[in-house]
């Protein structure tokens, strides 16, 4: 059973509510400028990303693969299996001379409705230093389970953290 908690926040004008995000989950392009920075180099520059949309969950922002420096994504053991996108395999990311292992993912074959995820990056982003949407830094979605991006364009709360999996 899916319940709503007991005060979802109101959106103010130019905010989106996660609380108006669609189950199963939506996936849109943005043409917003992702940036992601780990070992104190740039890893991935784009304005050709997708947002993955989920009720209760801020967006998860797919880079392409083609726009990350070459040789920062080497695969890591494990998967996970997401009941709408499919499996997932994870990557790790080196950025510097810091390697975060299994802080990417990525589905190798997505699911019907999901295509668009096919050579599409995403990346937890507390395992970064810093990941920006248009310039603003980003806040990780609390729990790491989900690897939601948390920006002033979206408002909660927001499951993954401590007492949240009832929602």
């Amino acid at each position: 059973m899916h319940r709503r908690p007991p005060h979802p926040e109101v959106p103010r004008a130019g905010q989106e509510s996660v609380w108006q995000y669609p189950r199963p989950p939506r996936v849109e392009p943005s043409a917003e400028r992702i940036r992601i920075t780990l070992g104190g180099v740039v890893i991935a520059d784009s304005v050709g990303t997708y947002r993955v949309l989920e009720t209760s969950h801020p967006p998860v922002y797919y880079v392409p693969r083609a726009d990350f420096v070459e040789g920062t994504l080497s695969p890591a053991s494990g998967s996970s299996f997401c009941e709408f996108k499919g499996s997932a395999s994870y990557l790790t990311v080196t950025g510097g001379d810091v390697v975060a292992r299994g802080a990417g993912w990525y589905y190798p074959s997505p699911t019907s409705g999901y295509e668009r995820l096919k050579d599409l990056v995403a990346v937890y982003p507390s395992a970064m230093d810093e990941c920006t949407v248009d310039g603003e830094t980003v806040a990780a979605q609390e729990g790491d389970f989900y690897g939601g991006w948390i920006t002033s364009r979206v408002v909660g709360p927001f499951k993954g953290a401590p007492g949240t999996m009832g929602w």
